[in-house]
């Protein structure tokens, strides 16, 4: 999947806030992902963005 900065993707799995919404903040060979129920960013390789992510902007 290709991922742009702010885009809002939805997770397979909850964060530990409850939330499963998150902002791209950064891309590149590594994703930099913000919560946006609780602010928490998370960095991640972009193969495991990819795993993880169930919805790209509610598509």
């Amino acid at each position: 999947m290709k991922f742009r900065e702010g885009d809002i993707i939805i997770t397979k799995k909850k964060h530990p806030c409850g939330g499963d919404s998150w902002q791209v903040t950064r891309t590149g060979a590594d994703c930099k992902i913000k919560c946006l129920t609780c602010g928490r960013t998370v960095m991640l390789t972009l193969d495991s963005l990819n795993k993880a992510v169930k919805l790209i902007n509610g598509q």
